[in-house]
């Protein structure tokens, strides 16, 4: 996408602008919950999988508002909070930044699938909670008990490997997400996977407590997880789409570009980011739509996640 266009329509009307990229958002998600009921009677589980930044949270969220409102009732579940608590020797491995993060061995698959399967089959569970800060998994205090009828979301960066997700093909409706779109300026292409580290930076500043530095710092840990257990899985995927929003750079920029631009010296792969940031027109992070993807990075969402 040329950040000229952009630019033209930002000066244009920006309210516009993000009323468009909004409504193509949410054609997509209509798409997917439209495919989704067709099949809904055979294949009651939705496994939404996607690297890291793709948007998997609010997607599945916005998905499961579209099929409830339609007469579907849909319950979603993340992944992570499906994670193994590390133990002291794993701990200490990741204190020194030789654990890998990445792997579906974080998953503690056996309790996943036992649930999963307990779940399609209605009886009730105990939805766990993951907490991160505190590597405990917890009770969330919600007991699931699936009706014949309702459709279950299950969304996370492994949830279309069958090492994990197990021989599901039957039962499962399965949705791969990501960012296709480049930014063009020039001679200048920015990648998609530098899009998405724009929404980590965001992400693991708000929710997180992690600096820009340590999460660009992990960016090449990231991307090897991602070439090694996401990509290869994603031709298992029946619906497939691009959760880029036309605007949503330029709410970026106010936001991320000062603190990027004092990271250049010891990490030049935010270059091309600076440099596409720069040309952008800025768009105030309060003309953000509250039910928006771009919400899950910046925060003030309507959604409960």
């Amino acid at each position: 996408m040329d950040i000229i266009s952009i630019n033209k329509a930002v000066n244009s009307s920006a309210e516009k602008f993000i009323s468009q990229a909004e409504q193509v958002y949410k054609e997509k998600i209509e798409n997917a919950a439209k495919q989704i009921m067709r099949s809904a009677s055979q294949k009651p589980v939705i496994l939404l999988s996607g690297p890291s930044g793709s948007g998997k949270t609010t997607t599945a969220k916005l998905i499961e508002r579209y099929l409830d409102s339609n007469g579907y009732e849909t319950h979603t579940l993340s992944m992570d909070n499906y994670f193994r608590p590390l133990n002291r020797e794993e701990i200490e491995l990741a204190a020194l930044k030789k654990l890998d993060l990445e792997s579906p061995a974080r998953l503690d698959t056996d309790f996943l699938n036992d649930q999963l399967h307990k779940i399609t089959r209605g009886e009730e569970v105990d939805i766990p909670k993951f907490s991160f800060k505190t590597n405990e998994r917890v009770s969330s205090g919600i007991k699931l008990k699936r009706k014949k009828s309702e459709l279950i979301i299950l969304e996370g960066i492994h949830a279309l490997n069958p090492t994990v997700t197990g021989d599901s093909d039957d039962i499962t409706f399965r949705t791969y997400i990501s960012v296709r779109t480049r930014l063009q300026y020039g001679a200048l292409t920015l990648h998609p996977s530098k899009i998405r580290l724009m929404r980590r930076c965001l992400r693991d500043r708000n929710f997180r407590s992690r600096p820009e530095s340590e999460t660009v710092r992990m960016l090449p840990t990231v991307e090897r997880g991602e070439n090694l257990y996401i990509t290869p899985y994603k031709h298992r995927a029946e619906l497939e789409f691009d959760t880029f929003i036309d605007y949503e750079a330029n709410v970026y920029k106010s936001l991320l570009l000062k603190d990027l631009s004092k990271l250049l010296e010891d990490y030049p792969e935010v270059a091309e980011i600076i440099a596409v940031l720069s040309e952008l027109e800025e768009i105030r992070p309060d003309l953000v739509p509250a039910d928006s993807l771009i919400r899950e990075f910046i925060g003030g969402s309507e959604l409960k996640y």
